[in-house]
């Protein structure tokens, strides 16, 4: 059905609005926007006009948002953002073959990043956009095609494609280590413990599947692998932490595994794109390669701790 005119103000009105919204103030906004205040005041006027409403108090020489106003301000303002981004995408690569991906921080640049230039290689055609979130996000209001999630495909609104699996293993310094002995788990648990705030009960399901009793467990909390693993390599305590993504740190000895003991994780890695925006070349073809890249990887792990 077509948008009647009415509710679509000119970019003009609309970006008066917001200067001012955001500043709260007629002159700073006219300044911005290298206009007279005069020309911002009636371009407000005009909006105000077109959508029957009142968007500011006026008092004196101030301005202050009606309640309906400052939830305009918000929607009006993620519009502009996502013009400007769509805009700023379209002149990096104006054959349209770009894909913005929004990626965990640690597998983007520990897994995912090395690997990017074989895909851009096989796809000459297609830019890459990368932004970071821990989080799940609402794909209607960000300018991002996919992104990639740990934990189970239960993003609203999204397919999700299965990429991998992953094993943790209990990580710490070989000073630490060489100190606590760690013969047993019992003497592991009694060690201190790294906890990240995204995995609030790894530890506890790591000791509960290796048969011990249930025990509440403390220890110092971080919010992303990057930092916990650094903790636990300076020697503040014992990480769990998935495998493949310390494999480097392992290798040169900056981490030990000091017990023959990984857990499968419940959880997962997926490649997650809005439903319902139709086919995207980019997105198509990253999929495919993406999929294919990380079950053979796996696979190569697997077939690794088995050798």
């Amino acid at each position: 059905m077509k948008t009647p005119r009415r509710f679509l103000p000119s970019l003009s009105l609309l970006q008066a609005f917001e200067t001012a919204a955001r500043t709260q103030s007629i002159t700073a906004a006219a300044a911005e926007l290298s206009l007279t205040q005069s020309a911002v005041s009636r371009q407000i006027r005009a909006l105000e006009a077109q959508l029957g409403t009142e968007l500011f108090h006026r008092e004196r020489q101030t301005i202050r948002l009606t309640q309906g106003g400052a939830a305009y301000a918000r929607d009006i303002r993620a519009a502009l953002q996502k013009i400007s981004t769509a805009s700023l995408t379209l002149r990096a690569n104006p054959g349209g073959g770009t894909l913005t991906l929004a990626i965990l921080p640690t597998f983007g640049t520990r897994w995912l990043a090395p690997r990017l230039p074989d895909f851009l290689a096989a796809h000459p055609g297609i830019t890459l956009n990368l932004v970071t979130r821990l989080t799940q996000f609402d794909f209607a209001t960000e300018a991002v095609d996919a992104a990639i999630h740990f934990g189970v495909p239960d993003w609203p609104g999204a397919e999700c494609t299965w990429l991998r699996g992953e094993h943790v293993v209990p990580a710490c310094s070989p000073d630490l280590a060489a100190r606590h002995g760690f013969a047993t788990l019992q003497e592991l648990r009694a060690a201190p413990l790294l906890h990240l705030t995204s995995r609030p009960d790894a530890w506890e399901k790591f000791f509960d599947r290796a048969g011990m009793a249930p025990q509440q467990l403390h220890g110092m909390l971080f919010d992303q692998f990057a930092t916990v693993a650094q903790a636990a390599m300076v020697g503040l305590g014992v990480a769990l932490l998935p495998e493949f993504l310390i494999e480097d740190e392992i290798a040169s000895g900056r981490l030990v595994v000091p017990l023959a003991a990984r857990m499968r994780s419940d959880e997962a890695y997926y490649l997650c794109a809005p439903r319902g925006r139709g086919p995207h070349p980019p997105l198509a073809a990253f999929r495919d390669w993406l999929c294919a890249v990380a079950q053979a990887a796996e696979t190569a792990e697997a077939a690794r701790r088995a050798g």
